[in-house]
């Protein structure tokens, strides 16, 4: 009974700060879009996935995209689907759109090393978003001989429609326009990550965001980041809300929600699912 009115209290305490800031910032990582219904795993992996499922044993989605296919067309079919129900299909909760309820009066800006583009798919200004690990919906070079990435989507689409016996034809395999070498995903994973002038253009609005609230109430709202990359969005909202003695520190995550000592007292910790502390703060 204590762990629940403690639960309503923080949520409590979430709408007064949504309320009071004179901005938000947004931290958002995988445990969003999973709340959003974007599972990796069972009944969605199965019912895209079960041909690769029982011929590979892959246990997940995101461990058969790492699986190194002896052809580029059957690669390219794995990701094609990947690609397809992960940035190209809605989520199936409107987490997204509860979220922007919430924030959409108010200055925001977005920072989130997700890829899946459900931000900008839910209605959020796309001049307000900084997508720090790449996009689903982008290809670039694999060596990478220039700094440049390209869209998708018709590709994909045509992949989708003609692959055959877990293969897309040779002829739809992705090349490199500039040096005819094999595209890859833009997704960070390595040196050979592209950031390309929209990426640069992302960093300087949200540099100018930070600049322009500087000494302002800031509430810096941590959504479902876990510790894979803390460096990207935990560390540095921790160090600003300490830095800030009008900034608020906020933590939604199913099972990791904390923070340091030195910000306890400016700090909202929930541990539950996204989608229903949304929903909680929304009423």
């Amino acid at each position: 009974m204590r762990s629940t009115s403690a639960c309503c209290d923080n949520i409590t305490r979430l709408k007064e700060e949504l309320d009071t800031a004179d901005a938000v910032v947004i931290g958002a990582g995988s445990g969003l879009s999973t709340s959003a219904g974007f599972t990796y795993t069972g009944e969605r992996f199965q019912k895209y996935f079960g041909d690769f499922i029982a011929k590979y044993g892959f246990r997940d989605m995101y461990s058969g995209g790492f699986y190194p296919f002896d052809s580029l067309e059957e690669h390219w079919a794995y990701w094609s689907r990947y690609i397809a129900i992960n940035r190209y299909m809605d989520p199936p909760k409107p987490v997204y759109q509860e979220l922007l309820h919430l924030v959409g009066e108010k200055d925001y800006f977005v920072l989130t090393t997700n890829v899946d583009h459900c931000f900008q798919k839910a209605g959020f200004d796309k001049h307000r978003l900084f997508y720090t690990q790449g996009d689903y919906g982008l290809w670039q070079c694999s060596k990478p001989c220039h700094q440049k990435t390209y869209d998708n989507e018709a590709a994909v689409k045509k992949m989708l429609a003609e692959q055959k016996d877990m293969k897309i034809p040779s002829q739809l395999v992705p090349h490199c326009p500039v040096c005819g070498a094999p595209m890859t995903m833009n997704l960070r994973a390595d040196d050979t990550f592209v950031e390309d002038e929209g990426w640069h253009a992302a960093v300087r609005r949200y540099e100018d965001f930070l600049l322009g609230h500087q000494g302002q109430k800031l509430l810096f709202l941590e959504l479902g980041v876990g510790g894979n990359t803390p460096v990207i969005i935990k560390y540095p909202f921790w160090r600003m809300t300490c830095q800030n003695p009008k900034a608020i520190y906020a933590c939604v995550n199913l099972s990791e929600a904390y923070c340091p000592k030195e910000i306890q007292k400016r700090a909202i910790c929930i541990s539950g699912d996204i989608e229903n502390i949304l929903a909680q703060t929304l009423r």
